[in-house]
């Protein structure tokens, strides 16, 4: 049987050492979940938040085999998970993404030398209530708020900025995700509005938002690009990391 775990202390020592926001976001219970199979002594535990599923702890298929609806993306501790994954998702697509340092010192004016970079005809805006329901029908845009739940939990504990032109959001940068000290940061940029540096304008915007609240605006890479992208924001590459895609329709065997 798979347990939501209440008491997430119970696990933090599984997680130890793993810097990755989305499972403080779970052990904090600001946002996703714990799930185990042992409630009073767990020795396997998965963190679970967005469409992302981190495993800890000893390697579990029960836990794995019975995994969230929809697509999700698994992330093992280690090579005996990436076994357990691969012996109970053998189809599942293994990526490589890119970790990002969490200890950035971020240089402000040249943020905002950034922003001024924006080309004309382009508008920056807040995420607030208006451009939350303005992001909710395109899945470009969606992604920017869907993981909180409800409008009111992201204009609570959400940050998030957009690019507007003649009214219609063609780029942002929001917090795919919430801990105590920050924020994930999620970056988008529609197809026909790309490689004009919006994305750019729009993350330094969301970055300075992020230190004048005093939030740490974390950063994961999913493709190099990313990568360069956080490089030119003032960020270090840490390590490449394995993770799964799991796609809504796979079953174990």
């Amino acid at each position: 049987m798979i347990y939501e775990l209440t008491d997430t202390s119970k696990v933090a020592g599984l997680f130890e050492g793993w810097e990755e926001t989305l499972i403080y976001s779970c052990l904090q219970k600001v946002m996703g979940k714990i799930y185990v199979t042992d409630l009073e002594s767990p020795k396997s535990a998965m963190a679970f938040v967005g469409c992302f599923a981190f495993y800890a702890g000893e390697p579990n298929k029960e836990l794995v085999s019975n995994k969230p609806a929809g697509f999700i993306i698994m992330t093992p501790q280690n090579k005996a998970w990436e076994a357990c994954i691969e012996e109970c998702f053998p189809t599942a697509k293994k990526v490589t993404r890119y970790a990002i340092k969490k200890d950035t010192k971020f240089d402000k004016e040249y943020l905002k030398n950034l922003i001024k970079e924006m080309p004309d005809g382009y508008e920056l805006k807040e995420i607030d209530d208006k451009i939350y329901d303005m992001c909710l029908p395109d899945p470009v845009t969606r992604d920017f708020v869907s993981s909180f739940g409800s409008k009111e939990k992201y204009l609570e504990i959400g940050r998030g900025m957009v690019i507007l032109k003649e009214g219609q959001i063609v780029a942002g940068a929001s917090s795919y995700t919430r801990y105590k000290e920050g924020i994930e940061i999620e970056v988008d940029t529609v197809e026909s509005e790309r490689k004009k540096g919006l994305a750019t304008v729009v993350c330094a915007a969301l970055i300075l938002r992020c230190l004048d609240e005093g939030l740490y605006p974390s950063w994961d890479a999913q493709n190099m690009n990313s990568v360069r992208l956080a490089e030119k924001l003032g960020y270090e590459f840490s390590h490449e990391y394995t993770a799964y895609e799991v796609s809504g329709e796979e079953r174990t065997h």
